[in-house]
């Protein structure tokens, strides 16, 4: 047998080629664990400052991750939020204002889960990442309406599997009340999108986020040895206020709440459009209810805040933890009496506004005051598992901000209230809101540096004539370009 002499271009190749088989086998593959609370507003975390309700294990999240401190939902309602982060288009590229599924609008095109179900992730949701109706959609039996067995306006496409959590919500037995409505206190408890508490009974499996981590829990032991991406969605703190009783201690009596500044004439120098959908004068709370309503959203945010632990409990068990992307968020925010507003709908920053951490391995700790958006989870976390990134979706990558937390992609965040036909445009020092397209259903303007509590609508003030003419030609720029997009081509 002869012996084959190498060329110094073989020997080349040969390095190349290892080279390169080498970077490719370097290359994570990170797992995805998605997170999403139902309703919550950031100003509940103590990680984002709250000294009340304490959040042990979402912080923990936030300790070895970067949080956001400026980061918008795209829409202040479950529905068009989740259909928007989901299939990386905003709601007025979609059309999805309510409370459907975005498939009918994109067709073939993968959603985020389904992007990474096409590049060989076991994909999974446990509950509620698209939408579903709470109580109702979630509660054992339903409520007489058809939540398609629970799944709601879940996308089928997406996963690999899918789970459902049904438990008992404000038929729980144990203290219950209904705070909305109520007045005179003869309501019994009651369903549907109604402020109501419940001590319940029951440990934490009783009830559906208790029955969503084990689930989860099960799910990361099982799969732990294949790239997946897997949603854990916590419908509490949604109304109604459901807890088992071990999680109310801290917060009462609820005499002891301490709840949000009130000034006298706060709606008067805003439009119609701008009063929030429920108020504690239209949904008759007093005083009394108003704090117990605060303590009841604490105590389903430290329940909700437990699951969590159990679900990264599972994480670091499994061993995957080191490659495994952590994403903890909600929908929207949430107001806790704010203007004596109360929910969400409102564009106001505690009901656009939401908590996003994101816990990359290998990546340091931080704080970043960047405006995000939720639209961008879809190409960033594409672009750190090293999947291509789709050009048609209108989310940016912000993977930088997690090296440079002072990177920024954009110089405002949108966010939309289709119910009220209300628009915003949040920058660092500006808030702008519009309702209607052409504005005649009013404007706000909040100089948030100067008055972050948002109590002054500037609008009609003359010395800041040119930052509305300002806004509103960005706004119409704005909505021009989220409608300009591949959903209208044939």
């Amino acid at each position: 047998m002869g012996i084959r002499i190498q060329t110094p271009v073989v020997l080349f190749l040969a390095a190349l080629q290892f080279a390169c088989t080498t970077q490719l086998q370097a290359a994570p593959k990170y797992n995805v664990l998605f997170i999403i609370s139902d309703d919550l507003t950031a100003t509940a975390l103590s990680c984002y400052g709250n000294k009340v309700c304490s959040t042990p294990n979402i912080d923990a999240i936030a300790a070895r991750g970067t949080r956001f401190t400026r980061a918008y939902c795209q829409g202040t309602y479950c529905g068009p939020s989740r259909a928007s982060l989901l299939s990386g288009y905003y709601p007025h590229a979609t059309g999805v204002l309510g409370y459907t599924s975005p498939r009918p609008q994109i067709g073939d095109r993968a959603t985020w889960p389904q992007h990474f179900k096409n590049h060989d992730y076991y994909t999974a949701r446990v509950s509620k990442i698209y939408h579903m109706g709470v109580p109702g959609g979630v509660l054992i039996g339903g409520d007489g309406r058809d939540h398609n067995n629970y799944n709601g306006a879940d996308d089928e496409a997406s996963w690999t599997e899918r789970f459902n959590s049904p438990g008992p919500e404000w038929k729980a037995p144990g203290d219950g009340e209904t705070l909305e409505g109520n007045p005179n206190g003869k309501k019994p408890v009651v369903g549907g999108n109604t402020f109501v508490v419940v001590e319940a009974d029951g440990d934490d499996e009783t009830h559906s986020d208790g029955m969503t981590a084990a689930k989860a829990v099960e799910l990361i032991e099982h799969h732990k040895d294949e790239p997946y991406w897997l949603g854990v969605g916590f419908v509490r703190p949604h109304v109604p206020f459901v807890a088992p009783k071990t999680y109310y201690p801290p917060f009462k009596p609820y005499e002891k709440m301490v709840l949000p500044e009130k000034r006298p004439g706060d709606w008067d120098d805003i439009p119609k459009a701008g009063i929030n959908y429920k108020t504690s004068k239209n949904m008759k709370m007093d005083i009394r209810r108003q704090k117990k309503a605060m303590g009841g959203y604490y105590a389903s945010v430290a329940f909700m805040d437990a699951q969590v632990g159990k679900v990264m409990a599972a994480l670091e068990k499994s061993g995957a933890a080191d490659r495994t992307i952590v994403i903890f968020t909600s929908d929207h925010g949430y107001h806790l009496g704010e203007h004596d507003f109360w929910a969400k709908v409102s564009l106001r920053d505690e009901s656009a506004a939401v908590p996003l951490i994101m816990s990359v391995p290998g990546k340091k700790p931080a704080v970043c005051n960047s405006l995000v958006e939720l639209l961008d989870l879809y190409p960033t976390i594409s672009k750190l598992c090293g999947l291509p990134v789709p050009d048609r979706i209108q989310g940016k990558d912000i993977s930088p901000m997690l090296d440079s937390p002072d990177h920024t992609v954009r110089d405002a965040a949108f966010s939309v209230a289709p119910s009220r036909k209300g628009f915003l445009l949040r920058e660092d020092k500006w808030a702008y809101i519009q309702y209607k397209e052409d504005a005649s259903g009013g404007i706000e303007l909040f100089d948030t540096e100067q008055d972050p509590q948002q109590f002054t609508n500037l609008a009609e003030h003359p010395e800041h004539a040119q930052v509305v003419q300002r806004f509103r030609k960005k706004m119409t720029a704005k909505l021009a370009s989220v409608r300009q997009n591949d959903l209208a081509t044939p």
